[in-house]
């Protein structure tokens, strides 16, 4: 099976356990993709949405196009010719190349844009008609994560209905622009941990997927493509083994299902900001830790010391396989509720979701009305929706952001004309690289979304533990 292409120095798709690489399972399954494709618009009104629209990048359709099993959905289901699928791969892996000479991982690009590019690329290709078509197939299969049903149905629990949702069962919950990963045991939040996530042109996906086993000292092997050949130190096919300063994986990878994993080898800065092409970074002590408390949430034996044996010789790779399969529950929500505060972060891969319309969402899923909030915590809600859009209205320049609510807008189209000015005194302008915004809400006390649990930042000090919620 071919190698997936892949971005950055060391940080590549493959498909094979025993050449196991960034961001990607080792061994994905036959799907049946006949069933309608899941939006991942993170609406609460469930508002259909384009097939080119969805967040698939051209660099997320290399990724899908070096998997057999999708390729041949794509001729069957789309009816592409053989030279039409070799012409979108070549689109897709020019696409890829010219990223990595031009090291997009360093720039902070649009999502918007990178979906608005490959939509217009593969039209061009294949016409309007296929490509809606081939989009709507690449759209579900990345939901899916190419995963099959299997006998365990531990892991195949539906999606948690509504916003903001409080798991009940056993899971893994990862919210993508709150960077935060969250590990829920028989619906009690147990720990949270700060991620990196996927860049905006190999954006994490969301939906449901399961986490199967534990793999210790991953290796990667290069792939055969033209800048492989370019990379110093790096040859095509010869793999480079765990530990290595070219092995972008770190020392544990989990796999969550085509084409993303759980991983460490992550640097501390790249917490909380884009860091991996599909995955879900982590530190090295982050993943140790996170690798022994998923083993334990599953049922099966990790002991610290059988931790340190496996990652002892880094030549040999060691899968754990987990007892039961544990959810990992993929999440989009910028509008977050918790505990008497509102969480609004940054719309990073452009859904057009901090609207006012999923704000009332938010408020309903938690027993509150627009119309329970103050005239000032209205006007600091919707400044604030508006600087955390994707496409913030400008607003006057002397005016502080935080004291004027925000008007209609490309990207909170459904927020009505601006209410009365109200100023406010102790709010703080929001800055335009500001990734979160927090508003006090009276309302809200004690409802919402749990705080983080003996939160992991990766800075290495002991996380403060937090007292176990009474409600």
């Amino acid at each position: 099976m071919k190698t997936i292409r892949h971005l950055s120095l060391g940080l590549t798709f493959t498909l094979l356990l025993v050449t196991a690489a960034a961001c990607v399972t080792e061994t994905p399954t036959n799907s049946n993709s006949s069933s309608p494709s899941p939006s991942v618009s993170p609406s609460p009104t469930g508002t259909e949405r384009s097939a080119v629209d969805v967040p698939v990048t051209l660099p997320v359709l290399d990724a899908l196009l070096s998997d057999e099993a999708f390729r041949a959905q794509v001729k069957s289901q789309v009816a592409l010719s053989d030279s039409e699928i070799s012409q979108v791969q070549k689109i897709a892996a020019d696409e890829v190349t010219k990223l990595r000479q031009a090291n997009a991982e360093d720039q902070t690009g649009s999502a918007e844009e990178s979906r608005q590019h490959a939509a217009e690329a593969i039209r061009g290709a294949v016409g309007e008609e296929k490509a809606k078509q081939l989009f709507a197939l690449a759209q579900e299969y990345w939901v899916k994560g190419n995963e099959a049903p299997t006998a365990d149905n531990s892991a195949d629990a539906t999606k948690t209905a509504g916003l903001n949702a409080i798991p009940k069962d056993t899971r893994v919950v990862v919210n993508i622009p709150a960077y935060r990963m969250d590990v829920f045991r028989e619906g009690e939040l147990v720990k949270s941990y700060k991620i990196g996530i996927g860049y905006p042109e190999f954006p994490l996906p969301t939906g449901m997927r399961k986490a199967q086993s534990i793999i210790f000292n991953p290796t990667w092997t290069p792939p055969d493509e033209p800048w492989v050949a370019k990379m110093k130190n790096i040859s095509v096919g010869e793999k480079v083994e765990a530990g290595s300063k070219l092995n972008p994986l770190g020392p544990i990878k989990i796999p969550i299902g085509l084409p993303s994993l759980i991983h460490g080898g992550k640097s501390v800065a790249k917490l909380g900001t884009f860091a991996s092409h599909g995955c879900v970074g982590l530190t090295t002590p982050q993943v140790q830790d996170f690798a022994k408390l998923l083993a334990q949430t599953s049922g099966t034996e990790l002991s610290d010391t059988l931790i340190q044996s496996h990652l002892k010789d880094k030549t040999q790779t060691k899968v754990v396989k987990l007892g039961h399969a544990v959810p990992v529950e993929l999440r989009y929500e910028t509008i977050v509720a918790e505990d008497g505060k509102l969480h609004i972060y940054k719309d990073v891969y452009d859904q057009n979701s901090n609207t006012e319309e999923n704000l009332r969402a938010v408020l309903q899923a938690n027993g509150v009305r627009m119309e329970d909030l103050s005239e000032a915590e209205r006007t600091q809600v919707l400044s604030a929706l508006n600087a955390m859009s994707g496409h913030p209205q400008t607003e006057p320049a002397a005016k502080s952001p935080a004291m004027v609510p925000s008007s209609a807008s490309a990207a909170s189209p459904s927020i009505g004309k601006p209410e009365k000015k109200v100023a406010v005194a102790k709010a703080k302008p929001i800055a335009k690289n500001q990734k979160e915004v927090v508003i006090e809400i009276a309302a809200l006390k004690g409802k919402g979304y749990p705080v983080t649990v003996n939160f992991d930042t990766g800075a290495g000090k002991p996380p403060a533990l937090v007292a176990k919620s009474t409600r």
